[in-house]
Protein backbone atom coordinates (compact mmCIF):
# COMPACT_ATOMS: atom_id res chain seq x y z
CA UNK A 1 0.00 0.00 0.00
CA UNK A 2 1.81 3.58 -0.58
CA UNK A 3 2.17 5.77 2.01
CA UNK A 4 4.81 8.46 3.26
CA UNK A 5 8.30 7.17 4.53
CA UNK A 6 7.98 9.43 7.11
CA UNK A 7 5.92 13.01 7.57
CA UNK A 8 6.53 15.91 9.43
CA UNK A 9 3.31 16.00 11.40
CA UNK A 10 1.15 12.85 12.34
CA UNK A 11 -2.29 14.64 12.04
CA UNK A 12 -3.34 17.41 9.09
CA UNK A 13 -6.18 19.59 8.96
CA UNK A 14 -9.59 18.14 6.50
CA UNK A 15 -9.31 20.86 4.06
CA UNK A 16 -11.12 21.77 0.96
CA UNK A 17 -11.31 20.22 -2.40
CA UNK A 18 -12.53 23.77 -4.12
CA UNK A 19 -11.39 24.36 -7.99
CA UNK A 20 -9.37 22.77 -10.82
CA UNK A 21 -6.21 20.53 -10.58
CA UNK A 22 -3.33 23.29 -10.47
CA UNK A 23 -0.81 20.85 -11.51
CA UNK A 24 -1.02 17.37 -13.43
CA UNK A 25 -3.55 18.27 -15.73
CA UNK A 26 -1.67 17.44 -18.71
CA UNK A 27 -0.24 14.26 -19.85
CA UNK A 28 3.24 14.18 -18.87
CA UNK A 29 4.74 10.69 -19.36
CA UNK A 30 2.65 8.22 -21.22
CA UNK A 31 0.13 8.71 -24.93
CA UNK A 32 -3.17 7.98 -22.91
CA UNK A 33 -4.50 9.33 -19.55
CA UNK A 34 -7.32 8.60 -17.01
CA UNK A 35 -8.71 12.16 -15.82
CA UNK A 36 -10.71 12.83 -12.90
CA UNK A 37 -13.89 14.55 -13.97
CA UNK A 38 -14.98 15.15 -9.62
CA UNK A 39 -13.13 15.93 -6.76
CA UNK A 40 -12.26 13.11 -4.42
CA UNK A 41 -10.50 11.75 -1.81
CA UNK A 42 -8.50 9.16 -3.67
CA UNK A 43 -7.52 6.32 -0.84
CA UNK A 44 -4.08 4.40 -1.54
CA UNK A 45 -6.34 0.98 -1.51
CA UNK A 46 -8.55 2.56 -4.55
CA UNK A 47 -5.20 4.14 -6.57
CA UNK A 48 -3.66 0.24 -5.64
CA UNK A 49 -6.96 -1.07 -7.39
CA UNK A 50 -6.63 0.53 -10.17
CA UNK A 51 -2.74 0.01 -10.73
CA UNK A 52 -3.67 -3.48 -10.49
CA UNK A 53 -5.85 -3.61 -12.53
CA UNK A 54 -4.18 -1.76 -15.45
CA UNK A 55 -1.33 -3.78 -14.97
CA UNK A 56 -3.54 -7.25 -15.48
CA UNK A 57 -4.76 -6.22 -18.43
CA UNK A 58 -1.69 -4.74 -20.24
CA UNK A 59 0.25 -7.99 -19.22
CA UNK A 60 3.78 -7.59 -20.41
CA UNK A 61 2.46 -4.94 -23.47
CA UNK A 62 3.01 -0.76 -22.71
CA UNK A 63 3.98 1.19 -19.78
CA UNK A 64 2.19 2.69 -16.93
CA UNK A 65 2.62 5.11 -14.75
CA UNK A 66 0.59 6.04 -11.73
CA UNK A 67 0.81 10.52 -11.00
CA UNK A 68 -0.90 10.75 -7.50
CA UNK A 69 0.28 9.80 -4.27
CA UNK A 70 -1.86 9.48 -0.91
CA UNK A 71 0.45 11.93 1.04
CA UNK A 72 -2.94 13.09 3.09
CA UNK A 73 -3.31 11.33 6.40
CA UNK A 74 -7.01 10.66 7.63
CA UNK A 75 -7.89 9.98 11.52
CA UNK A 76 -10.65 8.31 12.65
CA UNK A 77 -12.04 7.71 16.35
CA UNK A 78 -12.86 4.48 18.07
CA UNK A 79 -16.58 3.25 17.49
CA UNK A 80 -18.71 3.98 20.54
CA UNK A 81 -16.24 6.43 21.83
CA UNK A 82 -17.68 9.58 24.08
CA UNK A 83 -17.35 12.89 22.70
CA UNK A 84 -13.91 15.14 23.33
CA UNK A 85 -10.60 13.40 24.42
CA UNK A 86 -8.71 14.78 21.33
CA UNK A 87 -8.60 13.74 17.44
CA UNK A 88 -8.23 10.20 16.43
CA UNK A 89 -5.45 8.40 15.02
CA UNK A 90 -4.34 7.96 11.44
CA UNK A 91 -6.10 5.18 10.22
CA UNK A 92 -5.51 5.51 6.24
CA UNK A 93 -3.64 7.95 4.04
CA UNK A 94 -5.26 10.23 0.67
CA UNK A 95 -4.66 11.66 -2.24
CA UNK A 96 -7.13 15.40 -2.74
CA UNK A 97 -8.00 14.84 -6.26
CA UNK A 98 -9.49 17.89 -7.99
CA UNK A 99 -11.23 17.66 -11.64
CA UNK A 100 -9.06 18.08 -14.26
CA UNK A 101 -5.66 15.93 -12.75
CA UNK A 102 -4.41 13.38 -14.75
CA UNK A 103 -4.17 9.61 -12.10
CA UNK A 104 -3.01 6.82 -14.32
CA UNK A 105 -1.19 7.13 -17.84
CA UNK A 106 -0.10 4.13 -20.42
CA UNK A 107 1.88 4.27 -23.45
CA UNK A 108 2.75 1.66 -25.93
CA UNK A 109 -0.72 0.38 -26.50
CA UNK A 110 -3.58 1.03 -29.52
CA UNK A 111 -6.45 3.43 -28.87
CA UNK A 112 -9.53 0.71 -28.28
CA UNK A 113 -6.49 -1.03 -25.56
CA UNK A 114 -6.08 1.74 -24.10
CA UNK A 115 -9.75 3.19 -23.88
CA UNK A 116 -10.79 -0.63 -22.56
CA UNK A 117 -7.62 -0.51 -20.10
CA UNK A 118 -8.94 2.86 -19.18
CA UNK A 119 -12.43 1.85 -18.86
CA UNK A 120 -11.82 -0.70 -16.10
CA UNK A 121 -9.41 0.98 -14.38
CA UNK A 122 -12.10 4.37 -14.04
CA UNK A 123 -14.43 1.40 -12.40
CA UNK A 124 -12.31 0.99 -9.52
CA UNK A 125 -12.45 5.10 -8.08
CA UNK A 126 -15.38 7.11 -6.35
CA UNK A 127 -15.29 9.49 -8.84
CA UNK A 128 -16.11 10.01 -12.87
CA UNK A 129 -12.97 10.00 -14.92
CA UNK A 130 -12.58 10.20 -18.70
CA UNK A 131 -9.68 9.15 -21.09
CA UNK A 132 -7.43 11.84 -23.03
CA UNK A 133 -5.11 11.17 -25.90
CA UNK A 134 -1.84 13.30 -26.38
CA UNK A 135 -3.41 13.75 -30.20
CA UNK A 136 -6.95 14.65 -29.53
CA UNK A 137 -6.83 15.98 -25.89
CA UNK A 138 -9.74 14.42 -24.60
CA UNK A 139 -11.93 11.62 -26.02
CA UNK A 140 -14.76 10.27 -24.34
Amino acid sequence: MLMPKKVKYRKQHRGRMRGRAERGAELAFGEYGLQALEPCWLTARQIEAGRVTITRFLKKRGKMWVRVFPWKPVTKKPTETRMGRGKGDPEFWVDVIRPGRIIFEVEGIDFTTAQECMRLAGHKLPIKTRLISREHRELR
